[in-house]
């Protein structure tokens, strides 16, 4: 298994499943960009509660980065041609939701507007000496 981090968007709708033991998962395809005309769909299985739950909180289109083992392999199309495939176990899913709370958590909001009322400080200029050459 490799560790891997993927970006993409959902395909389909997430289901819902159950396993043997009465566990339940969470299953769905995730359309990566490869280049600028070709994809991959990675498919996503996911067992703890936390990614479970945000993957079925998602629907068609739904932007997403998920973290997790990735088990690559190969498939063949009607016509005989080798495409690759990707599996995923995901451990970790971040969604636009989850950026937007992780960004009021840092940043301590106290307005009441969802804003910082501390003006944030921007880093001071380099001095660059006129005499160098670069």
């Amino acid at each position: 298994m490799i560790d891997g981090l993927i970006a993409g968007k959902i395909h389909g709708q997430p289901t819902q499943r159950t396993s043997k033991a009465g566990k339940p998962f969470a299953l769905c395809k995730v359309r990566v960009v490869t280049g600028a005309e070709d994809s991959i769909f990675v498919s996503v299985i996911a067992f703890d509660s936390d990614p479970v739950n945000a993957i079925l909180a998602m629907n068609q289109g739904d932007s997403v980065a998920l973290s997790g083992n990735i088990k690559p392999g190969v498939w063949t199309d009607n016509q005989g041609n080798a495409k690759p495939t990707l599996d995923m176990t995901a451990h970790q899913v971040l969604t636009a939701y989850h950026v937007t709370r992780k960004r009021r958590a840092v940043a301590k909001e106290d307005g009441p507007d969802g804003r910082t009322s501390k003006p944030v400080a921007m880093p001071a200029q380099p001095e660059f000496d006129d005499d160098l050459n670069f």
